[in-house]
């Protein structure tokens, strides 16, 4: 993902190592995703550990539905962090100091905040909702028999507009918001390890470093995904019906609403990923460079 000391990390092994990262980390860590949603969509239910939510749906409903839409989510993934790391190691390199290929905090947040303009438009709205609507689906009409058939129906009934783009401002702004502070908190964190000494290819380095930036993102970012998460349900909804729907119910801390479940994943997310994503770019530069 972040170019290494000597700044070069060719935009193709990005791009894989990128995909590979997402899958591996959307795959991992999706039964917290789905409670978040879950949470955002009907409430707590009286339960905030993640771990409860996990458990009463397995219980409940069976362990396979702790992965409906997951199938959708890796696609996505796969295809969102290829677009995020290849993009941000683009736009890094053009505020990067060429002597030193290290970037000052406001520009690492700065590229990130471009990088999740454009991979929010290409990848991650038409993702998150179809895997919204597939979750708020199964626990209600249960009309949609597979991803592809949730897209042909909302397709049909919607539009294409609201078929795939429903709840874009928010998702777009979530993803500006959780690219910039994630990679550029990411990035900084790693040129200041670097200026220090200090080792950051290891595995357990970028764990760490990855995991720090995924909790500062999600208390950063989590009223946008409380409200894209609402306007991406199966029916309809206006993105301002949403905001007044969640004032209404739960007041201001209603944005927040999800927040310990999204860290629950996010945490052991942004570990995975990076780590992934480190270890990606090291194996494939020594097969083909």
């Amino acid at each position: 993902m972040v170019a290494d000391a000597s700044g070069k990390t060719s935009p193709a092994i990005s791009l894989v190592a990128g995909g590979i990262a997402g899958g591996v980390e959307a795959a991992c860590t999706y039964p917290f995703e789905f409670a978040k949603t879950r949470v955002q969509l009907y409430g707590h239910e009286g339960i905030r550990n993640p771990f409860s939510v996990v458990a009463k749906v397995a219980r409940e409903e069976g362990v396979r539905a702790l992965y409906k839409g997951c199938s959708t989510m890796i696609v996505g993934s796969i295809g969102k962090d290829a677009v995020r790391f290849v993009v941000f190691d683009a736009i890094r390199s053009v505020f990067e100091d060429p002597a030193t290929h290290r970037l000052g905090t406001a520009q690492s947040i700065a590229s990130g905040m471009l990088t999740g303009v454009v991979a929010s438009t290409a990848i991650v709205t038409p993702s998150e909702r179809i895997k919204t609507a597939l979750i708020d689906d199964a626990r209600t009409l249960r009309r949609f028999r597979s991803p592809w058939h949730c897209i042909t129906l909302l397709w049909r009934e919607q539009g294409a507009r609201k078929a795939l783009y429903s709840g874009y401002v928010t998702t777009t702004l979530k993803q500006v918001g959780t690219t910039g502070f994630r990679l550029g908190s990411y990035a900084a964190l790693k040129d200041w390890e670097r200026g220090h000494g200090i080792p950051v290819n290891g595995p357990l380095t970028s764990f760490a470093n990855g995991a720090f930036a995924g909790t500062l993102t999600t208390l950063a970012t989590q009223p946008f995904d409380t409200v894209k998460t609402k306007a991406q349900q199966a029916r309809a909804v206006g993105t301002l019906d949403c905001v007044r729907q969640i004032l209404a119910e739960d007041g201001v801390r209603g944005f927040w609403r999800g927040t310990v479940m999204r860290l629950g994943r996010t945490v052991m997310a942004g570990g995975i990923l990076f780590t992934a994503n480190e270890q990606a770019v090291t194996l494939l530069k020594t097969v083909f460079t």
